[in-house]
C-alpha cells in the first residue's frame, strides 16, 4: 500500500471505532481513497446508497452489528477483509495473472485435516477418517506463498477443521494481515475457542445445519441440531460474529428457504448464510438428494427475497453465478486443497495434476486441470448454469481428459464419467428452467432488446 492507501486506512479503522453510522458519508469517501484502481466503484456506490438509507434492512443489519459483535473482531474484519483481501489486493494479483497467464484466486479452501467426529449422510469427508492432515508448517506456508500473489481470505473445511482447532488459532496469530473463515459442524466450540477467537480477531466461524431440529439430525445424527444451536448461544454470548451453511437438497430445500428458519436463525445472531445445494460426489453418494430444478428456482427467487427483507448477508453457491460470471472455481476467485495436498480446482471437483508438497502455489495454478479451467470458463452463456459437473458434466469430462487430471479422491478414486454420469439427468432437467429464469431476469431482458 502506497502512503496515501495506508493513511486513508487508518483513518478508516479508527472511524469505525466510534459511531460509525453519523461518520458513513466520511468512512465512503476514505473507502473510495483506498479503491486507488477504481475496481469497486460501483459496489461502493451501491453499498453507499443502501447503507444511508435509514429505512433500509442494511442500515439496520449495520447498526445489529455494532451492537453485537466485539469491535476489534469488526476492526480486523475490515482491516484484514475489506482493506487487505479486498480493496489493495488488486493490483498486485492482476499483474501476476497478466505476467504468467494464469487464475490468481481471491481466497483459498483447505482443510485441515480429513478427520471428522461426525458421519453425515451424502458427506464425502465421513468415508476418510483421520488419514490425512496438513501440518501447521504447510498451512503456514500457503498462507505465505498466498501473500505474495495478493491473497489474504483464507477458508477452512474439512472433515472437521475445528478438530485442528489450536493450529488454526496459531495461524491466525501468525498472520494477523489475513482473514479467516471456516466451516464447521459446531460440536468442537467450547468457551476457551471462542476466547482465542475474540483474542486473535481475525476467525469467523459458520455453522453447518440442514433446518430444522427433524432435518439436521437425519442427514448429521441424532443431537446434532441442538449442539449447533448452544455453540450459537456461546458464541453469542462472547461477541462474536457467526453464520450458518445449509445444504440444500430434495427433502429439506423449503424448510431452510423459509421465512420461519432464516428468521430463528437471525434471531440466534447469525449474521450471514452460505447456501450449497447438494452435490452427488463420492462413491456412495446419494443422487436422489440432488434437489429438483423446481427446488433450485425456488431458491434463485428465495434468496434475493432475503436480502431485500430480512438483515443477513445470504450466499448461494450456485445460484449467485449471474453476479460472478459463472463458476469461481480453478482459481478464477478460489481453489481447494485436501488434507492431503491436492491441489484441485473446487472442493466438489476431486481431481488433480498436483499437491502442495510437491509443488509451488504459483505452479498449482498454472498446472494442465487450472489452465483448461481458465480456458473453458464460463462454461455456459447462461450464468445460472454455471458449474462443469452439476449443470454441464461434458465440461469436466472434457477438461479432466485433456488435462490428464487424477481422481484425489482418499476413499476410493472415482473415474469422471462415472461421476458426471450422476449429475448428467439433474443437469439436462435444470437446463430448460436455467434457461427460462436467464430471459426473465431484467437484466437480460435489456441486453436482448
Amino acid at each position: 500500500m502506497n502512503k496515501i492507501q495506508k493513511t486513508a486506512a487508518t483513518m478508516l479503522l479508527n472511524y469505525i471505532s466510534d459511531d460509525p453510522m453519523n461518520k458513513l458519508p466520511k468512512v465512503f469517501e476514505i473507502v473510495e481513497k483506498l479503491d486507488r484502481g477504481k475496481n469497486y466503484s460501483a459496489q461502493i456506490r451501491v453499498a453507499r446508497d443502501v447503507l444511508m438509507d435509514e429505512n433500509s434492512v442494511w442500515n439496520g443489519f449495520i447498526r445489529d452489528l455494532y451492537r453485537d459483535v466485539d469491535i476489534k473482531q469488526l476492526k480486523k474484519f475490515v482491516e484484514c477483509f475489506i482493506i487487505n483481501a479486498n480493496l489493495t489486493r488488486g493490483e498486485l494479483a492482476r499483474s501476476i495473472e497478466k505476467k504468467y497467464n494464469c487464475n490468481i484466486p481471491w481466497t483459498i479452501l483447505m482443510d485441515p485435516t480429513s478427520a471428522c467426529n461426525l458421519s453425515c449422510t451424502g458427506c464425502w469427508a465421513a468415508q476418510y477418517g483421520d488419514k490425512s492432515n496438513l501440518s501447521y508448517e504447510t498451512l503456514d506456508s500457503i498462507c505465505r506463498q498466498g501473500k505474495e500473489l495478493g491473497i489474504y481470505f483464507y477458508i477452512f473445511s474439512g472433515g472437521e477443521p475445528l478438530v485442528r482447532k489450536k493450529d488454526i488459532i496459531k495461524l491466525c496469530e501468525a498472520h494477523q494481515d489475513c482473514f479467516f473463515f471456516a466451516f464447521t459442524n459446531g460440536t468442537l466450540v467450547d468457551d476457551e475457542l471462542c476466547e482465542e477467537m475474540l483474542r486473535v480477531g481475525n476467525f469467523v466461524l459458520a455453522f453447518s445445519i440442514e433446518g430444522d431440529e427433524e432435518a439436521t439430525d437425519m442427514r448429521r445424527g441424532k443431537g446434532t441440531y441442538r449442539k449447533v444451536i448452544e455453540a450459537m448461544e456461546r458464541m453469542r454470548k462472547h461477541r462474536l460474529a457467526f453464520g450458518y451453511s445449509t445444504c440444500y437438497h430434495r427433502y429439506n430445500t423449503e424448510s431452510v428457504g423459509s421465512d420461519e428458519f432464516v428468521d430463528d436463525m437471525i434471531a440466534r445472531g447469525c449474521k450471514f448464510s452460505w447456501n450449497f445445494t447438494y452435490m452427488p460426489v463420492g462413491k456412495d453418494a446419494h443422487t436422489d438428494l440432488i434437489a429438483t430444478p423446481e427446488q433450485r428456482a425456488y431458491m434463485y427467487r428465495r434468496i434475493r427475497e432475503i436480502r431485500q427483507t430480512k438483515p443477513i448477508f445470504a450466499i448461494d453457491f450456485w445460484n449467485d453465478g449471474e453476479y460472478t460470471n459463472g463458476c469461481i472455481a480453478g482459481g478464477r476467485c478460489y481453489l481447494h486443497i485436501n488434507a492431503a495436498g491436492d491441489v484441485e480446482p473446487c472442493a466438489f471437483i476431486h481431481y488433480s495434476n498436483v499437491n502442495i508438497h510437491e509443488v509451488t502455489l504459483l505452479d498449482a495454478l498454472r498446472s494442465p486441470l487450472f489452465m483448461a479451467y481458465r480456458k473453458n470458463q464460463p462454461f455456459n452463456s447462461n450464468m445460472l448454469r454455471p458449474c462443469p459437473l452439476l449443470d454441464n458434466p461434458e465440461k469436466i469430462v472434457a477438461m479432466v481428459e485433456e488435462s490428464g487430471a487424477k481422481s484425489t479422491d482418499m476413499e476410493a478414486p472415482e473415474d469422471v464419467h462415472v461421476l458426471s454420469a450422476k449429475t448428467t439427468p439433474a443437469a439436462k432437467a435444470w437446463a430448460g428452467v436455467a434457461d427460462r429464469l436467464w430471459r426473465e431476469n431484467p437484466k437480460n431482458k435489456k441486453k436482448a432488446s
